[in-house]
């Protein structure tokens, strides 16, 4: 066959003849199906993107992103042994793409070498399996790291109970990372020089109030002092939460909001009573200041002074508790439903349960289908203001019953 082979290919190669050589010639036919039948066959390349999709349950765009990071794979032989390992160790498939979209080298990862070692050095920390199946999506590329045991048992007495780190991870996954702790410790002590111990961080409901912990420090010193100069002491239950909205956000950002609140009408002395009021209040985005502002103003008729002495109106959402509440007791009004004028922010901080529960129970054999109407405009998310004002439009619309009530 090699020398069959070898004489084709010499065929091949020589100049053409004016006449066929006897006992060689081939139809042109049949040389192509004798080199169809003798060549080898090249596999069909690994196509990353696609095993993501199909093998691991991304969606496309998340496969393109996390392909990129992956390209040099060439076989799913070490992804699936990956897939099979986290499929042993209690990962449902959603958990495992999103462990892989968070971490797309977990697929290149050893299993025995690497991801086998870390889960048996959690193991000998007391980590039982389905806590580590948890900690492994929210852990990112950390959870291949060395560190990663000796970084746990660290942060462990620290927030007191691994469910609170897995709390803590979900706005910080830098709490895991290599040499975390030696940055840690002088934040902690500082942190207890402001009257701030770990276990406040790790009980607070405050967005992001973990990110305290691996702060710049000098950054952090700065922070301090911008925080006591409007007025929190040290000892308020108000100074954590204004340290974790200044300390996280730039000296620029402050400024653009102050620009704002003076551009609204507010003063740099009402400013100073926000802050006070709501310490998180430089957390909030510049859109959503200005919305509540101008809707507050505008449709409910609010002055500045009130908004003010009570800026909490500031973080409520406009178009899930703002709006459909005022819309509701408009129409209750204007059907003359409601006999006494309420003060705004006592409807407004109502928890959503006792909203429903006085204000639209009571009136619903009055007014048919309020409660669906209401219902509806809370639950509107992404269409804008328009879609929740054809609330009043709507509940304008219908029949109001004989009767009235308190």
């Amino acid at each position: 066959m090699i020398q069959f082979r070898r004489r084709i290919l010499t065929l091949l190669l020589q100049p053409a003849s004016p006449r066929p050589i006897a006992g060689i010639f081939l139809p042109p036919c049949s040389l192509r199906r004798l080199l169809s039948t003798t060549a080898p066959v090249s596999p069909k390349p690994f196509a990353v993107e696609d095993y993501l999709v199909a093998g691991c349950g991304l969606t496309r765009a998340e496969a393109a992103k996390a392909s990129a990071k992956i390209s040099h794979l060439s076989s799913p032989s070490n992804p699936d042994a990956v897939i099979a390992f986290l499929s042993d160790l209690g990962l449902p498939r959603p958990q495992i793409a999103a462990a892989i979209a968070a971490d797309p080298r977990l697929l290149c990862a050893d299993v025995e070498k690497n991801l086998a070692k870390r889960v048996g050095e959690l193991g000998d920390l007391g980590f039982s399996r389905s806590q580590i199946a948890r900690l492994l999506p929210l852990a990112g590329w950390c959870f291949r790291s060395s560190s990663l045991a000796t970084n746990l048992a660290f942060w462990l007495p620290v927030f007191g109970s691994f469910d609170k780190i897995l709390k803590a991870l979900r706005m910080n996954k830098n709490l895991l990372s290599p040499g975390v702790q030696k940055s840690a410790k002088p934040i902690l002590a500082f942190l207890e020089q402001c009257g701030i111990n770990a276990s406040d961080v790790a009980r607070s409901s405050t967005m992001y109030s973990s990110r305290l912990l691996t702060a710049n420090p000098e950054y952090l010193r700065d922070a301090v002092a911008r925080v006591e100069e409007l007025g929190l002491d040290r000892s308020s239950r108000r100074f954590h939460r204004g340290l974790v909205a200044v300390a996280l956000v730039s000296k620029e950002t402050a400024a653009r909001k102050i620009r704002l609140m003076e551009e609204l009408g507010f003063s740099q002395d009402d400013l100073l009573v926000i802050m006070r009021k709501l310490p998180n209040f430089l957390a909030l985005s510049e859109k959503k200041i200005r919305r509540a502002v101008e809707f507050l103003k505008r449709d409910v008729g609010l002055e500045g002074r009130y908004i003010v002495q009570r800026p909490v109106l500031l973080s409520y959402s406009l178009e899930r508790r703002l709006l459909p509440r005022h819309c509701l007791l408009k129409v209750l009004r204007t059907k003359g439903l409601l006999n006494s004028e309420l003060d705004y922010y006592s409807t407004a901080a109502l928890s959503e349960k006792k909203f429903v529960n006085k204000f639209v129970h009571p009136y619903e054999d009055h007014i048919a289908g309020l409660a669906d109407a209401y219902a509806s405009g809370c639950s509107e998310e992404g269409n804008g203001v328009a879609s929740l004002l054809s609330l009043q439009t709507e509940m304008d619309g219908v029949q109001v019953y004989a009767g009235k009530s308190g």
